[in-house]
């Protein structure tokens, strides 16, 4: 392949990735794909995967190609399926549509695909190129790829807290740490993601509703709280948002039978689970339930007990740090529990991705070394 053809692929390709990220957040338990039907160079069909994960990105964008998907080349995020499900496979789709040529950024590791539909398309005799923007697509596709090689869904820990690393003062008022345009920003984190987690000591301290505001989505994404005995705020604001936004919840086998026929009645989802020799919720346990549920990425917003345990567990894949411009002291609440590390060896380690302004605040973005 000469490098014009090349840049152009890279170029169609990271168009595809893009257009993908639409998706984020809605797709589950499917992956967020992006394709698009180029033909003489110009676009003629887009697709990305619906919400709800039905129908496919590559149906989508043949229907909108029609016969001029014929002879077309068509670039696609992840390998096309390769298995009957509620629909005929995707890479069916692109040989009855006479695609001559497939781009593929990255092969799909379900074993019911796993190279099968790169195979089947060249067996037809469609050219088929791969790893064009393969990094790109490996952080798109990371939540799907979690569920389908760990089983559970990958997780985002977001912090806001003061330059000292405090998240409310002794008292315990915390709104706000950061300004306008960080919350902001945190909604739109949120509408990217499967779910959005915290633990049931967040939840009775804020008796958050976790929903979008101010960003013009319809979007609701999950709400999921952690909470061995369901001991939760009842008619606050978590409760009166469950029409707007489904509530699960994980939960202890020794919560009392009164707390979970309450919260059942009032529309929320919940999960049992067996406790740990301490007594506690098991976070993997937790996580890997929800993975059975279909869930391929969490949003966590804390407290500091829950985000403490998911780095001991070495659970936090990526990490998202609001930094704002204000100092509390030691006798604050710290963004973290205690970690029990006692060697800098020992400690968890990421690698920044990006550090930008966000109003009159800082972000920092990691991921997991």
């Amino acid at each position: 392949m000469n490098a014009a053809s090349q840049e152009e692929d890279l170029r169609f390709m990271r168009a595809a990735l893009t257009l993908g990220q639409r998706g984020q957040g809605r797709t589950w338990p499917n992956p967020a794909v992006g394709c698009l039907i180029v033909k003489d160079g110009l676009i003629i069909g887009r697709g990305v995967t619906a919400p709800s994960g039905r129908p496919h990105a590559e149906t989508q964008a043949l229907a909108q190609a029609g016969e001029g998907a014929r002879g077309a080349t068509a670039y696609v995020t992840l390998e096309p399926c390769n298995h009957h499900g509620q629909t005929p496979p995707c890479s069916m789709a692109l040989i009855e549509a006479g695609v001559a040529r497939v781009v593929i950024a990255q092969d799909d590791p379900d074993p019911r695909t796993a190279g099968q539909g790169i195979a089947r398309l060249r067996d037809a005799g469609i050219s088929v190129t791969t790893d064009i923007a393969a990094p790109e697509a490996a952080q798109a596709h990371a939540g799907f790829f979690m569920r389908v090689t760990r089983g559970r869904p990958l997780v985002h820990l977001k912090l806001a807290t003061t330059l000292d690393g405090r998240i409310a003062t002794a008292s315990g008022e915390s709104r706000w740490i950061t300004g306008p345009e960080a919350r902001r920003m945190t909604h739109v984190m949120r509408g990217c993601h499967d779910a959005v987690m915290i633990g049931a000591a967040t939840a009775r301290a804020d008796d958050p509703d976790l929903t979008l505001r101010d960003i013009g989505s319809p979007h609701q994404p999950l709400r999921v709280i952690l909470s061995r005995r369901l001991d939760l705020p009842r008619g606050g604001r978590l409760q009166a948002s469950i029409a707007k936004a489904p509530l699960w919840l994980v939960h202890g086998q020794d919560a009392p039978h009164e707390a979970c026929a309450y919260w059942g009645e009032a529309g929320a989802h919940l999960i049992p689970l067996a406790q740990s020799q301490g007594g506690h919720l098991e976070l993997n346990a937790a996580l890997q339930a929800l993975g059975d549920a279909g869930l391929t990425s969490v949003f966590c917003e804390g407290g500091g007990a829950l985000a403490a345990g998911l780095l001991s567990a070495d659970l936090v894949d990526r990490l998202s740090v609001f930094s704002a411009g204000s100092l509390i002291g030691a006798e604050g609440k710290p963004a973290l529990g205690a970690l029990g590390i006692s060697e800098l060896a020992a400690a968890p380690r990421f690698s920044r991705l990006t550090h930008r302004v966000v109003g009159a605040d800082i972000l920092s973005q990691w991921l997991r070394v």
